[in-house]
């Protein structure tokens, strides 16, 4: 074989390669996932994973949407804004249109204006704080409900239920904590119950004896915390040590087996806002199962939003027959869309127009149950 014949074969080589490269590439259509897989609240990003790659396999084992697989693709944030925002520029900088998360608000915040300014879509199944959407951004949107009405729902529970005679509020100084405690406080004091204390920590902590001789002083029967369960954990088993014997409440932010893990029998009866248990709906008992097969966890609060969050891009796309972000967005907006959740709706800003949150009754085993 002369020269010319052997460059020409193998330019002829590498053109079907590429070609088939493409092809593949075309064939797969990347989903990506950004939360916590590192640092102190990780357990919540092994919630979402859980059930974005539930949602995922289901999806394909299915046929695929489009005639393409998809592939979930992990970003780590770590829950830190800054980290987020990196990582929101690398999924750019990757070509990936799609996201799921982030999960902590003050991560979702600044990374949505990335993905608005590059037109990437992004559902967070976890992110609850309204500042998120009233930005008017077009391509973000929520499979969980806003901390307005899991405030609403939580003073709601004090007020009518647990009618407490002294209440302190503490947070832990992030966008999340202390946006649901500042809607908690003001909605109580809007009915004429005025917290004795409002207070935040620092995350990382590890020592309250200030905090809890101080709500012992204020002689305070209740204690609402806005915040995530590792801060939660320690105040609860110090406040036994110390015989400080508050009801406490928080959000769906310490909905997680560590909590008991870290605070023991004092976590028994600790009040919670989640969302609803949608591993407990008829629907979705072959993904429950599908899920414990795996050695995994079916029950976290972001499992089945998450899972959802997946549902409400890819049905789009079906209905839409494209996966361009901005069709995909408008559909959204516009329609109802069947999910692992219920059948979602949304408003203008990207939240859903109705809320997804019960009050629980959390156990020391990890375990929860409705409150009554």
């Amino acid at each position: 074989m002369n020269q010319f014949r052997k460059t020409l074969l193998g330019l002829s080589t590498a053109v079907c390669i590429m070609g088939m490269t493409a092809a593949a590439q075309a064939d797969t259509l990347k989903i990506g996932l950004a939360g916590p897989a590192t640092g102190p609240v990780a357990q919540y990003g092994d919630m979402q994973k859980i059930g974005v790659m539930a949602a995922i396999e289901d999806i394909n084992k299915a046929g695929g949407i489009n005639g393409m697989m998809l592939e979930g693709v992990i970003y780590d944030d770590a829950c830190d804004p800054k980290q987020a925002v990196a990582v929101a520029n690398k999924i750019v900088n990757d070509g990936v249109s799609h996201v799921v998360g982030h999960l902590c608000s003050s991560s979702t915040e600044p990374a949505s204006d990335i993905y608005e300014e590059e037109g990437v879509l992004m559902i967070t199944a976890a992110s609850t704080s309204p500042s998120i959407t009233e930005k008017g951004h077009q391509m973000v949107f929520r499979t969980i409900g806003l901390d307005s009405l899991q405030g609403s729902m939580a003073a709601q529970y004090i007020l009518e239920t647990a009618k407490p005679a002294k209440i302190a509020v503490i947070h832990d100084k992030q966008q999340y904590g202390e946006g649901l405690a500042t809607a908690v406080r003001d909605q109580l004091a809007a009915n004429d119950m005025k917290a004795v204390m409002f207070e935040g920590v620092t995350p990382g902590d590890k020592d309250f004896s200030a905090l809890i001789a101080k709500l012992k002083k204020e002689n305070v029967d209740f204690v609402y915390y806005g915040g995530y369960h590792p801060e939660l954990g320690l105040i609860l088993r110090q406040s036994a040590e110390k015989g400080f014997g508050a009801q406490f409440m928080g959000p769906e932010g310490i909905v997680n087996a560590d909590l008991a893990k870290i605070a023991g029998e004092a976590s028994e009866g600790v009040l919670a806002t989640a969302p609803k248990s949608f591993d407990q709906n008829a629907i979705n008992q072959a993904r429950v199962e599908a899920i414990k097969a795996k050695g995994e966890d079916p029950t976290g609060p972001f499992v089945f939003t998450a899972y959802a969050a997946v549902e409400v891009m890819t049905n789009a796309m079906t209905a839409t027959k494209s996966t361009d972000t901005e069709a995909l967005a408008d559909y959204i907006r516009a329609n109802g869309i069947d999910t692992a959740i219920g059948a979602v709706k949304y408003d203008e800003k990207g939240d859903l127009t109705e809320s997804t949150f019960l009050v629980y009754r959390l156990h020391k085993d990890g375990s929860k149950s409705p409150a009554q």
